[in-house]
């Protein structure tokens, strides 16, 4: 029979595993000094972002992350208490909700991450979080192409309404 503390890390070994499959995106946190109530209210603006964090012990992130071929910059990364943030949509959502909890608390670290095959430095962390969400720049997009054609409508509207004007004139002309 195994012991629970064996079943704990295999149990937790998995879910890492899963939740980088899933979504092939974490990030790594170092929260070091937080009270418990700021780690609560960073897990709740991170489940308002769609995203979970999970703190396990080190060897198992580790082991985990190496079985999922991850990169050794990222698996560097996790060293003291330190928690794994997966994003389970939008991964720039997940990086503002930690930018903005990181400059409200300076004791939250951002140490890195890993984005479609490209390993993260928190720098780009910092970049993407800047970064406009997608419903702004969709709206961005259509905006700049509906410009144009809405300029093409008010110019033909316009040669319309000289048309129209000048056929009351002649017609004006015609009746007196």
């Amino acid at each position: 029979m195994k012991k629970i503390s064996l079943i704990f890390k295999e149990t937790s070994e998995k879910i890492i595993t899963d939740n980088f499959k899933q979504t092939g995106t974490l990030f790594v946190v170092k929260y070091s000094g937080l009270s418990s109530p700021d780690l609560s209210n960073l897990r709740q603006s991170l489940r308002d972002a769609n995203a979970t964090m999970l703190v396990v012990k080190n060897t198992v992130a580790r082991r985990a992350l190496k079985n999922v071929g991850m990169d050794e910059a990222v698996i560097k990364t996790i060293e003291g208490p330190c928690g794994i943030v997966f994003p389970k949509s939008e991964p720039v959502e997940t990086t503002k909700a930690l930018y903005k909890f990181s400059k409200d608390h300076e004791k939250l670290q951002l140490e890195g991450g890993f984005l479609d095959d490209k390993t993260l430095a928190k720098k780009d962390i910092e970049i993407l979080a800047k970064l406009p969400s997608k419903q702004m720049l969709r709206a961005q997009v259509v905006g700049a192409l509906n410009a144009p054609l809405s300029r093409l409508a008010m110019v033909l509207n316009g040669n319309l309404q000289k048309l129209v004007v000048c056929l009351d004139q002649i017609r004006q002309k015609k009746s007196n």
